[in-house]
């Protein structure tokens, strides 16, 4: 079947499958609830149902499952868009949003607001700060006399990356080793653990706020891959363009980091799924691959919590998935890209 027919039933056939899984989810864990109780559980909270379930299973779907089941979707489709907008912006489908240097700044904030404080919302902003420093010093790097050239953003993103994975390493030898490093090293390889309803009222907007910037210029994402004056003789603004997805990317990266911890590999895999389901029309591919996002880190998330009885880092299951698929991928494109 040809790519673009396909495209016609993908899009519901996700958003089906999405909320099939987000129910399943919810009932899944150590604590099991039927399926048909979290159908009228989660229908209470619009409709008059007759109560037919203990408040234990109530408190466990609503107040502990859900809104770790709604962050995990959000982060999953903010991170596979971004690999999307940055792929297209750098022409090249080997990128993803660690490539500015942004995970590994919001990381280093978040550990300095781990080994200062406890208190959550310090940790989230702090990584939201840094995450914007970490995109200002690569910019700044990345000028010069000519402007500010793509194939010099990756490189000066490159830099900023590893000087914040130094950093890091510094964070962690100064640590407590006993109170302080467990917490720094367990929340850098990713965790959606202790979500509540107060990191959605912090993920919905921000996150969503460039999930909705990316899906309003996917029409003009495909110019991108253009020479630049047959671009600008279309009527496109690429510098405008540009900016948009650098601010889009670098938000939902910083807030994801804040909120999860860092989590590799989403924005690489997750485009190529979709890429090999509906093709490069990026009109099609952002809402496919937002769908796919989400789905893909609430499955990841419901197999760390549910696997065995000590919680997997998110982290080590998106390598073990995204290194092999890199991999395949590497050696098939050469690092160009393939129809």
């Amino acid at each position: 079947m040809e790519k673009k027919s396909r495209a016609r039933w993908v899009l519901p056939g996700l958003g089906v499958l999405l909320i099939f899984l987000m129910l399943a989810a919810a009932g899944v864990g150590r604590y099991m609830v039927p399926f048909d109780k979290v159908v009228s559980i989660l229908s209470s909270v619009i409709f008059n149902v007759e109560q037919h379930w203990t408040d234990v299973e109530q408190t466990v779907v609503l107040n502990i499952r859900m809104p770790r089941i709604i962050l995990a979707i959000l982060i999953g489709a903010g991170l596979s868009v971004s690999g999307v907008a940055l792929q297209a912006l750098f022409a090249n489908p080997l990128v993803s949003s660690h490539v500015l240097g942004v995970s590994y700044g919001a990381g280093f904030g978040a550990a300095i607001g781990i080994l200062l404080s406890e208190n959550h919302l310090f940790i989230q902003g702090m990584a939201i700060v840094f995450g914007m420093v970490a995109i200002a010093l690569t910019y700044s790097i990345s000028k010069t006399g000519k402007g500010t050239q793509l194939y010099m953003l990756v490189l000066a993103g490159v830099i900023v990356g590893a000087l914040f994975q130094a950093l890091i390493s510094l964070i962690q030898y100064v640590a407590d080793p006993e109170e302080k490093l467990p917490s720094i090293v367990y929340w850098l390889m990713g965790s959606l653990g202790g979500t509540s309803l107060k990191d959605l009222r912090l993920g919905i907007p921000l996150i969503g706020v460039g999930i909705l910037i990316i899906f309003a210029i996917r029409w003009h994402l495909n110019v991108l891959s253009l020479p630049e004056e047959e671009a600008r003789s279309m009527g496109v603004n690429l510098k405008l363009l540009r900016g948009l997805i650098i601010i889009a990317t670098t938000v939902i990266t910083a807030v994801a980091v804040s909120l999860s911890g860092i989590i590799g590999f989403v924005g690489l895999v997750i485009p190529h799924f979709a890429r090999m389901v509906v093709g490069h029309e990026h009109r099609v591919l952002v809402p496919v691959t937002i769908l796919m996002g989400g789905i893909y880190l609430l499955l990841i998330d419901t197999i760390a919590r549910s696997a065995t009885a000590a919680e997997i880092p998110l982290s080590i299951l998106t390598a073990i998935v995204g290194a092999p698929f890199f991999a395949v991928l590497l050696r098939r494109t050469g690092g160009g890209w393939h129809d």
